[in-house]
C-alpha cells in the first residue's frame, strides 16, 4: 500500500516548521510487519498552490491514503482534525499572511463546494493510540481558515470527486522544543516524540487500509 505524507515550509516569522523535519524523519522508514511505500512532499505556505502541488503528487504516486501535516503553534497536543471548512480567511489584524503575503477574507475555497468535508482517516483510533503511548493527542474540531484548512479541504474535495476510495486527513503538530528556545512561553513537544507520533499515525492508517482490503476481499468472495 502507498501512503503520501505532506508537511510545510516555515511561515509566520518562524524559522522552523517541525513538519519539515518530520518528513525527513519518516521518508526512508520501513515497517517490519507492514508493507508500506511512503512518499513525502514539502509544500509552500501559499493559498491554493499547496493544494495544486499535493494533488499533482497524488496523481503521480497514486496513494491509498494521504496524511497532511502542519504546525499549530500554541497547541499543546497532536491534533487529529475532524473537518475542513470551505473558506480562506486571514483576520485583518493577523500578524502574518501566507508566504506570498496573501490575506484573503471570507473567500470560498471552491464556489458552490460543500460547507465542510470530514477527514476519512481513522482519527479516533489514532488519538487513542497516541494517548496509549504517552503522547498528548486530541481530536480537533477546527483546522482554522489558513493554509492547513485550505490544503485539507482542497484535497478532500478533489478526492471525493475523483478518488473516493483514497483516505485522507490532516494532523496538526505543536511547536517543537527548538522553537520554544526563542519563545519560552510557547507550548512545545520534543521532535523525537512528534516523530513517534507520526510513525504511529502512519501505522494506524496502514492497518486501517489493510482492514479495508480484507473487507473488500470478504465481500467479493460471498
Amino acid at each position: 500500500m502507498r501512503i503520501l505524507v505532506s508537511g510545510f515550509e516555515p511561515f509566520g516569522g518562524h524559522h522552523i516548521n517541525p513538519t519539515e523535519y518530520l518528513l525527513e524523519a519518516v521518508e526512508d522508514h520501513s515497517f517490519a510487519d507492514i508493507q508500506v511505500e511512503l512518499r513525502t512532499l514539502l509544500l509552500p505556505v501559499h493559498y491554493d498552490e499547496c493544494v495544486e502541488l499535493l494533488i499533482r503528487e497524488a496523481e503521480d504516486f497514486q496513494p491509498d491514503a494521504i496524511i497532511m501535516c502542519g504546525l499549530a503553534a500554541g497547541r499543546t497536543a497532536v491534533s487529529l482534525e475532524r473537518i475542513a471548512v470551505n473558506v480562506k480567511h486571514v483576520e485583518p489584524g493577523a500578524e502574518y499572511a501566507d508566504n506570498l503575503n496573501a490575506r484573503p477574507q471570507d473567500v470560498p475555497i471552491r464556489e458552490d463546494g460543500p460547507d465542510g468535508i470530514f477527514s476519512t482517516l481513522p482519527i479516533r483510533e489514532m488519538t487513542c493510540r497516541l494517548l496509549e503511548n504517552g503522547i498528548p493527542a486530541a481530536v480537533s474540531n477546527t483546522a482554522g481558515t489558513f493554509i492547513c484548512n485550505n490544503t485539507m479541504y482542497g484535497v478532500l474535495d478533489y478526492l471525493q470527486q475523483r478518488h473516493p476510495g483514497v483516505r485522507a486527513g490532516f494532523v496538526h503538530f505543536p511547536a517543537s522544543t527548538q522553537m520554544a528556545l526563542h519563545k519560552p512561553t510557547l507550548p512545545s513537544l520534543p521532535m523525537d516524540l512528534m516523530t513517534r507520533a507520526l510513525m504511529l499515525i502512519i501505522r494506524t492508517t496502514a492497518e486501517k487500509l489493510q482492514h479495508d482490503a480484507q473487507e473488500l476481499d470478504s465481500a467479493a468472495s460471498l
